[in-house]
């Protein structure tokens, strides 16, 4: 999911040839059914007893999480904003990786096709360099060169808690570079810029060294998932943002939140280093897939999804509600990891799930209200 604006380093989207269009939707629909099938096996994880998928697929939580959701969406609105067909093998790729889980295929073959999904999504952002070479776009193309190499351990049989540090760096130095973009717009100096550069180094620093030395490495890595976010809030757009109205308004509050839970992550790291599973390794994951990471979707969708899909998603303030729970369920979620109560943790995985599916459904309401006719849908924009 890319997660600010569709221009993203500043590549103006051409015009989609109709034949591509069709791509779009069945790349959507590939990254949801990722989702739901990573959700159901997430209550599985947790303990829930519920009708059973398969145990590839339960296993395959992470994966589908990362690579059939998360690596579709960012690299469909990649190719949506360079505006090449073949670009459109990023996402379709990661979709077949996708149908590869479900249809319990060897799990080697969904490996091979996210990782080509993200040698494609490496060769997007050379387009993107060579049309702009800046430090947000030099970060974004390391977010997906980390996506390339979590995905090629994952291919050579590594364990999946092996790739994740990986995925990890993928998602925040994709949504960090994009966030550097707009802070250009406080201008930040030389020597502020050089404290972002320290940050970025210290997390893929961190991911490198962590396949040798585990426990060092997170260290490093959390280092940075503790800076990056301290500066970020610093120069992010949303520092000034947050006191406005309306959608602007409602970005700033999910920007400056998951900040707020991307540095509880690098905490996390920093405390207890390396560890493999169990209740702070939970902790760990989901301050930053959770509480980071979902929340700036939250924040970007109604820019987002009418860039990919073509259709209006209206800002309502009712958006403010899967927000809130998201919230405050990682919060019941974390602290039931961290005093290891397991039914605290339970409760609150459950509620993380409850508030994303609230999302898709308060995407949707807004969607089919933004469709009336003004005389209906009465005063419009709380913008």
């Amino acid at each position: 999911m890319a997660l600010s604006n569709a221009s993203a380093g500043h590549v103006p989207p051409r015009a989609v040839p109709l034949p591509q269009r069709p791509l779009r939707f069945i790349a959507l629909g590939s990254a949801l059914v990722a989702l739901l099938v990573a959700l159901w096996a997430g209550l599985l994880r947790l303990g829930l007893t519920l009708p059973e998928l398969s145990r590839e697929l339960v296993s395959a939580h992470g994966p589908l999480m990362v690579a059939g959701f998360l690596g579709t969406v960012i690299s469909l609105e990649r190719a949506v904003a360079i505006g090449r067909r073949w670009a459109y093998a990023a996402p379709m790729l990661s979709g077949l990786g996708t149908a590869a889980m479900f249809t319990g295929l060897p799990v080697w073959t969904a490996a091979l096709a996210v990782t080509a999904s993200a040698a494609v999504l490496v060769a997007i952002f050379g387009v993107i360099l060579w049309r702009l070479t800046a430090l947000f776009t030099v970060i974004m193309t390391l977010g997906a060169v980390a996506w390339l190499g979590g995905n090629a351990l994952w291919l050579a049989g590594e364990p999946v808690q092996r790739a994740v540090p990986w995925w990890t760096a993928f998602l925040v130095l994709t949504i960090a570079g994009e966030r550097l973009d707009l802070s250009r717009l406080r201008q930040p100096s030389a020597r502020a810029r050089a404290w972002f550069i320290i940050a970025a180094a210290l997390l893929v620093t961190g991911v490198l060294a962590g396949h040798w030395e585990g426990d060092a490495g997170a260290r490093l890595a959390g280092a940075g998932l503790l800076l990056m976010p301290v500066w970020l809030a610093r120069y992010d757009v949303a520092e000034r943002t947050i006191r406005g109205s309306g959608l602007s308004r409602f970005i700033a509050t999910c920007v400056l939140s998951g900040y707020t839970w991307l540095a509880a992550g690098g905490l996390l790291l920093l405390w207890h280093g390396a560890t493999l599973g169990g209740p702070v390794y939970d902790a760990q994951l989901h301050t930053v897939f959770v509480g980071f990471v979902f929340g700036m979707i939250i924040a970007h969708a109604p820019i987002i999804l009418p860039a990919i899909t073509g259709q209006a998603v209206p800002y309502r303030p009712m958006f403010y509600a899967p927000l809130l729970l998201l919230h405050l369920s990682l919060l019941l979620r974390v602290g039931g990891d961290l005093a290891g109560t397991t039914s605290v943790r339970q409760a609150g995985g459950v509620l993380n799930e409850v508030a994303m599916l609230l999302f898709f459904v308060v995407t949707a309401a807004a969607v089919r209200m933004g469709r009336r006719p003004p005389a209906a849908a009465g005063t419009d924009s709380a913008r």
